[in-house]
């Protein structure tokens, strides 16, 4: 049993199944986890309570319906019992794909759905470059200004932030950023930091002045 195959032609019918709702493949995908535990024996005992936790299933009436129609509409063969002393077993069916079309457990033949209008992606591997949107980067200095001003911070810092940023192509490292108001905000507390580890330098060089070394008596009067 192939494993990825066996998926790939399950997520194929899946999708051209308009019965099926996400409870129907949540359950499927917990069934399938536990036959593959079980080494995808011919049938496997379905432990209802596990199941239902994996699956993320409430209920147990949503559970038998969900289980009973996939056993229906040929996903899976379910097993139960009346008996106490014997396990409800469940067989999972074995998809199978060729290189155009995905077989059922019937042998019928269903067509492999390919995407045509895929949208394009960030990352383009030909030219190793990254395609920014513009709404992850300002689209002039102004606009960074107008935004420091609005977070009451100076212009001057929005001045730097900017010259910084467009210097080394809007770029954390080799990432692209994703948000440059979000990146402008760490530039702020970096620059407060930087402001508060400057001050201290200066009271550590030249002294605190309310600090003495003289003892002091303080019954006597001012």
């Amino acid at each position: 049993m192939n494993y990825i195959k066996h998926l790939n032609a399950a997520f194929h019918r899946c999708y051209a199944d308009d019965r099926l709702r996400p409870g129907h493949v949540s359950l499927y995908m917990a069934l399938f986890f536990y036959w593959n535990l079980h080494r995808f024996a011919e049938v496997f005992y379905a432990n209802r309570t596990e199941i239902m936790k994996m699956a993320k299933i409430g209920s147990r009436s949503t559970y038998h319906r969900l289980i009973k129609e996939l056993s229906e509409w040929e996903y899976i063969e379910y097993l139960p019992t009346q008996s106490p002393a014997r396990k409800t077993m469940v067989r999972l069916y074995h998809f199978r794909t060729t290189d155009s079309t995905v077989t059922g457990p019937t042998g019928t033949l269903m067509q492999r759905y390919c995407p045509k209008n895929v949208p394009p992606t960030l990352y383009t591997k030909q030219n190793k470059q990254y395609k920014l949107s513009e709404e992850r980067k300002p689209k002039n200095e102004i606009e960074v200004i107008d935004f420091f001003k609005r977070k009451n911070w100076p212009s001057l810092d929005a001045k730097k932030f900017y010259n910084h940023y467009q210097g080394v192509g809007w770029k954390v490292g080799k990432a692209p950023i994703a948000d440059w108001r979000a990146i402008a905000g760490n530039w702020m507390l970096k620059a407060d930091e930087i402001k508060k580890t400057a001050a201290m330098k200066t009271v550590a060089k030249n002294g605190d002045h309310l600090m003495t070394q003289n003892q002091k008596d303080y019954d006597e009067p001012l």
